[in-house]
């Protein structure tokens, strides 16, 4: 889908679909057929994720690529690998494509390496952990699509280990505006805001 401005061919769109659609193996060049696709296939990774191959130790930035693998391999020639195109939404330039071997480097070793495993957190710093590792993973933007659906997979995994259920992301779709506002807010680390949307998309019954 054409939700992101891209700087080169790895951008390249169904043809017919008026640059709405990334070039895919299904040949598919409806966006809203496209984004049924993508749907199912993140309800089987979750389901594989939770209930076969769920994560009891450290997560790593290999675990996130087989994820991004696993969802979108049938899809996308690219998936699971780190995109190789700069891209922008809204006018917000997420990290250069030159420096995302570098960045996943530091995300694995300063967040995920400290963070996760989840387990005997308290709630505060469990939601610390889920809001930092959050903000820092969109603003690298690993893929070249489906990195905020998988960043909140992330999320699920931690909040699981951490003891609680997957949140519930009702307040962060009511909110875009807050959410992507919170986002920004981790380019000074300033984590404060997206702790707030944490605290609100844990589940605690």
């Amino acid at each position: 889908m054409s939700r992101y401005h891209v700087s080169s061919n790895e951008g390249q769109y169904e043809k017919e679909s008026g640059e709405q659609v990334l070039a895919n193996k299904l040949g598919i060049a409806d966006a809203d057929e496209l984004d049924g696709a993508e749907l199912v296939l993140l309800e089987q990774l979750y389901r594989s994720v939770f209930e076969q191959h769920f994560p009891l130790g450290k997560i790593t930035v290999e675990m996130i690529k087989s994820w991004h693998r696993r969802w979108l391999g049938n899809i996308y020639e690219w998936a699971g690998q780190e995109r190789t195109v700069n891209i922008s939404k809204g006018g917000f330039m997420f990290a250069p494509s030159t420096r995302l071997p570098k960045l996943l480097d530091d995300f694995e070793v300063k967040y995920l390496a400290r963070y996760t495993p989840c387990t005997d957190m308290s709630e505060e710093q469990l939601i610390e952990a889920i809001a930092i590792t959050h903000v820092e993973l969109i603003l690298i933007h690993p893929f070249r699509e489906g990195n905020g659906r998988l960043s909140r997979l992330l999320a699920d995994v931690m909040a699981v280990q951490g003891g609680y259920r997957p949140l519930d992301y009702l307040s962060w779709e009511q909110h875009k505006t807050q959410y992507i506002s919170a986002i920004h807010a981790g380019m000074t680390m300033n984590y404060e805001p997206m702790k707030h949307w944490v605290s609100k998309a844990l589940r605690r019954d």
